[in-house]
């Protein structure tokens, strides 16, 4: 009996290859989203662990500054009074080649005669001292006796076109330098060349220098050794200089890492979305597959095959199926992925911190998980065919009609099913405040219980559709609406997907528009200054570098300026964990340029200007839950800083949040006369583009500024907003290709298991015409039925996406707004995509002999 099972599925499948295929390629595409995407952000995870901790080495214990980083002289401090015997001083920053600008390079500067127990990449190098990875031409002594020496990787070095002995430029914000190849590091393993690539090591003279940092160290590294860990702790807290904190190696990592969660959680959460329409395809598919061989079941149980039996074999089809299906799926997003994780590292580089990935990382387990997940989703998805094909006795599974009479009868059951995850989602959006995976799980609660709404309200939809199209099309749209209603158990599936795929496209069309409006918004009032002039940057996500002093005084001074506003950003470790400053002196022209959200608004900027207090974006505040009245306590280099909160302002810049500090209360905590840009606001009739002339030749060649008018920074503001979307929109395009095949298969087994039905038709006179307009009618009315059932659907989508994930996300609060223009392209996507996908389906069966359809199948 297990030959003859064997052979009736082997046969079954090469007669139907065309679903076979279409049921394999939903899997597929199901995987390649949920793998490709997996594989990106894991790729930036990893690019960023490594080089993290390439530069951080074996040290256990960090020391981090300020906002104005650490003295010069903690290091010996540490040695000679704390007694500590590996201390290395670490400078660190961005700079690019000038002919390169697309390699960012990561300055590290070192102290050479420290770096022997942290760094293992400096280790066997003459001068340096150790063993480890063999070097050509190189010696780290030259570090320190060679200004502007520079050692870097021999992938770094050819990609830069440079050799030992060569010259090169790089920028710094607005400062230019030079430096010169001492040594080509040539690592051996796979860890240290990606650890090393793009890493420029310089002296820490050498890196303060060329960084703006003299005097200052970003951090000191620590290594303790076991055993005495508390006891030279105690020392080094007693060392350290107001403002400074002792971490354990990594916590930083950490933290920036952390500012990606959000991230990376959302995008996973969509890629997932392929999968659930895969889902609807599979078991749409195998639904169909039993009821073609209802038949043959019944035959092989009158035969004496038993229920068990039976259920094997279609699981261990659906099985097969499975693992075929996500094996092309991880191939594919093998492929895939190599795309996305350019979009995924553009987006990180542009919002969060720098990053370079320079090839896909390929984890097993990322690979194993999404097979894994492929095979698993198949077979839930198979299970309620499989069962049902059990369950029927002998004689019905004989009956053609059993199957469909059973899907009315669970309809019911199915609204029912569907009302209960609506209000479990609604309950779980309800009762949690800021759980993100709890949104996520309401948000796919919610989808999943729509979906299952979906059958009811197709029935209700086609009650209400066919005296329409029977009086405008005549018998055949009445038989055409009627035909979606007595096929449920194969066009419930496929419409569920198609309005789910639409529904997500509603919805995030109106969060993305809504967010994009509310930028527009933001952006309208908070850039009031004319020009806006900052350092060349080297990472969009942050202003780096300084504008020279001088030049500063020049552009006050400047004929036809009225005045500027100054703004000093840095960042930091602090209580808050990674926390950006912003030091602010606003000129009045600028005030309005906050958006207040909480506190009043002029006394806020007042008490703000006299240095009484900070202000909060609405990120910060909402990430540590602090509002008006708070005490914000920043490190500082006098000590502690407590600041009450005086407003929380709206900013779209940043979720990590942002803590705005006045001028004034900036210089009575930090040493700090730097300033990152300026606004500047011109005199009523002046010419923006003449002023700009004029401060770029005030700023010289040696040190460029950018310099851009008022409606420039807009819109590189929007196209830096655009950008982050892009990965959005390629899984939503890639979320709707998946529910477009579902439709065509459907369509396919409704041609397959009409065939006979048609042919009858067919053999009292009705034309080929006619049954393309018949099928073709048919596919329209599940198209516009699926549109008009997406968009409420959408809406509310929207409102989970903009009033809940995106809050808890990230922070912000979004106006909604719905374009009209939004909801019909939606309906005629959902039309269009129905109408196209049955375009084979509807040729197919009007070339259909009569005689060859009535043959007994």
């Amino acid at each position: 009996m297990r030959g003859l099972r064997l052979r009736a599925s082997l046969r079954y499948l090469t007669r139907h290859p065309w679903h076979l295929l279409l049921t394999v390629l939903g899997v597929a595409l199901g995987v390649a989203v949920t793998v490709a995407l997996d594989l990106a952000i894991q790729s930036s995870r990893e690019a960023f662990q490594i080089s993290q901790d390439t530069v951080a080495g074996r040290a256990t214990h960090q020391i981090m500054g300020g906002a104005t980083g650490l003295p010069d002289e903690l290091p010996a401090r540490l040695t000679v009074e704390g007694g500590l015997q590996a201390v290395a001083p670490v400078v660190e920053g961005y700079g690019v080649h000038p002919d390169h600008p697309e390699r960012l390079l990561h300055i590290l500067g070192v102290d050479p005669f420290s770096e022997a127990p942290f760094r293992p990449f400096l280790a066997g190098i003459p001068g340096v001292g150790g063993v480890g990875v063999d070097g050509e031409g190189v010696d780290g002594s030259r570090l320190l006796t060679e200004r502007g020496s520079v050692l870097l990787s021999r992938e770094t070095a050819e990609g830069l076109g440079v050799e030992a002995g060569d010259r090169f430029p790089v920028r710094v914000g607005a400062r230019t330098g030079e430096l010169r190849v001492v040594g080509v590091l040539d690592p051996q393993d796979d860890w240290s060349r990606r650890g090393l690539r793009d890493l420029a090591v310089v002296d820490v003279a050498e890196a303060q220098e060329l960084l703006g940092r003299t005097g200052r160290l970003d951090r000191v590294d620590l290594l303790l050794p076991l055993g005495r860990e508390e006891e030279l702790l105690a020392r080094v807290e007693g060392l350290l200089p107001p403002g400074a904190s002792v971490e354990p190696a990594g916590a930083r990592t950490r933290a920036m890492q952390e500012m990606v969660r959000a991230f990376d959680l959302n995008l996973t959460a969509l890629s997932l979305l392929g999968l659930v329409f895969a889902v609807f395809l599979i078991y749409n598919t195998m639904t169909f597959s039993v009821v073609q061989r209802r038949r043959l079941f019944g035959t092989l149980r009158a035969l004496g095959a038993t229920r068990g039996e039976i259920l094997r074999g279609v699981v261990t089809e659906a099985v097969v199926l499975g693992v075929a299906g996500s094996v092309a799926g991880v191939l594919m997003g093998i492929l895939l992925g190599r795309g996305l994780v350019r979009l995924v590292t553009r987006t990180i580089n542009d919002l969060y911190f720098a990053v370079s990935v320079d090839a896909l990382a390929l984890p097993p387990e990322v690979l194993l998980r999404g097979g894994v997940v492929g095979v698993v989703a198949t077979l839930l998805a198979t299970l309620p065919p499989a069962w049902e094909a059990t369950t029927v006795s002998a004689r019905e599974a004989l009956a053609r009609s059993t199957v469909e009479s059973r899907v009315q009868a669970l309809v019911p059951r199915f609204a029912l099913l569907g009302a209960v995850l609506l209000a479990v989602g609604g309950l779980l959006l309800l009762l949690t405040e800021r759980s993100l995976g709890a949104a996520f799980a309401g948000l796919f609660a919610i989808i999943l219980g729509m979906a299952l709404l979906v059958p009811v309200a197709t029935v209700g939809m086609v009650a209400l559709i066919r005296p329409v199209l029977r009086r405008g099309v005549g018998i055949l749209g009445g038989m055409a609406a009627r035909g979606v209603v007595t096929s449920l158990s194969r066009t419930a599936p496929a419409m569920a997907a198609l309005v789910v795929a639409v529904a997500v496209t509603v919805g995030l069309g109106i969060m993305i528009q809504s967010f994009r409006g509310s930028v527009v918004q933001w952006l309208d009032v908070t850039l009031q200054a004319d020009l806006y002039v900052s350092p060349p940057s080297v990472v969009s996500a942050r202003a780096e570098g300084e504008l020279p002093l001088t030049f500063v005084e020049a552009a006050r001074s400047q004929p036809g300026v009225a005045g500027v506003s100054t703004y000093r950003g840095t960042e930091f470790m602090s209580a808050y964990g990674w926390t950006r400053l912003v030091a602010l002196d606003l000129h009045p022209r600028g005030r309005d340029a906050l958006d207040v959200l909480q506190g009043d608004r002029d006394e806020a900027l007042r008490r703000f200007t006299a240095g009484e207090g900070v202000l909060l974006s609405e990120p910060f505040a909402f990430r540590h839950g602090m509002g008006v009245g708070d005490m914000v306590r920043l490190p500082s280099e006098v000590g502690e800083l407590a600041l009450p909160v005086l407003a929380v302002f709206r900013d779209y810049g940043s979720e990590l949040g942002t803590i705005m500090i006045g001028r004034v209360a900036y210089d009575r905590g930090w040493t700090d006369p730097a300033i990152t840009s300026l606004g500047i606001f011109l005199e009523e009739g002046v010419d923006p583009e003449t002023v700009a002339a004029a401060l770029r030749g005030a700023a010289g060649v040696e040190a460029p500024v950018v310099i851009r008018e008022n409606r420039e920074l807009r819109a590189l503001s929007l196209e830096v907003f655009d950008r982050t979307f892009e990965v959005t929109r390629v899984l939503r395009l890639l979320a709707f290709v998946v529910a477009f095949i579902a439709v065509l298969s459907a369509l396919m087994a409704l041609q397959l298991e009409r065939v006979r039905e048609l042919g009858v038709l067919r053999a009292n006179g009705m034309t080929p015409r006619q049954t393309w307009v018949l099928v073709t009618a048919q596919t329209g009315v599940m198209g516009m039925v699926a549109g008009i059932l997406a968009l409420p659907m959408g809406l509310v989508l929207a409102v989970v996406m903009i009033q809940v994930v995106n809050r808890r996300s990230f922070g912000w609060t979004l106006e909604m707004e719905v374009g009209g223009g939004l909801l019909v392209q939606a309906v005629l996507l959902a039309l269009a995509g129905a109408l196209l996908a049955g375009l084979y389906p509807s040729w197919k069966m009007s070339r259909t002999s009569p005689a060859e359809a009535l043959k007994e199948r």
